[in-house]
């Protein structure tokens, strides 16, 4: 089975997140813990995606803390296509075949890997998406565009945030502007 790991810096703010990507008998599984400081809390939480050998999600859970609050939290997307978080349906999120957690770089892989996108080419690609919680699961509109081997230009327009990420041999993102970079 494949496994990659990367170790990332925030540039931010203090933080550092570390993550595991392994084949599994059922696709592909993503495990980590990334640690942050936002709005002036310590942050500590830990991740864990499964997805089906094609990259897309089958669910999701999200353990730790913000600051003094416990986060303890499941993301299941169904057969169906149907999203469920901590256990109440998501509607408008069928069309989202992808979970990207915004507080760590590791969940933009299962994208970039089902995408295949060749150089030049590009594609819109919605995704669930869960930023540092609190938050609920919305749909994150997306484009990328595969510019060389290693780059491809990101939009995320409804967040304000549009970047080239540069990507590790792994696949990982290398280098995620203004917010992340691999520690080699």
């Amino acid at each position: 089975m494949t496994t990659h790991s990367a170790l990332w810096r925030r540039l931010d703010t203090p933080g550092h997140d570390a993550c595991r990507l392994a084949g599994t008998e059922h696709g592909w599984e993503l495990a980590g813990t990334a640690v942050f400081r936002h709005h002036g809390e310590a942050v500590r939480l830990s991740y864990r995606l499964a997805c089906d050998p094609a990259w897309h999600a089958r669910r999701g859970e999200v353990r730790g803390f913000v600051g003094a609050d416990a986060v303890d939290l499941a993301v299941e997307r169904t057969a169906s296509g149907a999203w469920n978080f901590d256990g109440r349906a998501c509607p408008g999120l069928e069309g989202c075949t992808h979970l990207d957690l915004g507080f760590t770089p590791a969940t933009n892989l299962p994208q970039l890997r089902q995408l295949a996108l060749q150089v030049g080419d590009a594609a819109d690609l919605p995704v669930a998406w869960l930023d540092v919680p609190p938050s609920d699961l919305l749909v994150l509109p997306q484009r990328y565009e595969r510019r060389s081997e290693e780059a491809y230009w990101y939009e995320a327009p409804s967040v304000g945030y549009a970047a080239v990420l540069e990507l590790a041999p792994s696949g990982f993102v290398r280098r995620y502007p203004g917010l992340w970079v691999i520690e080699d």
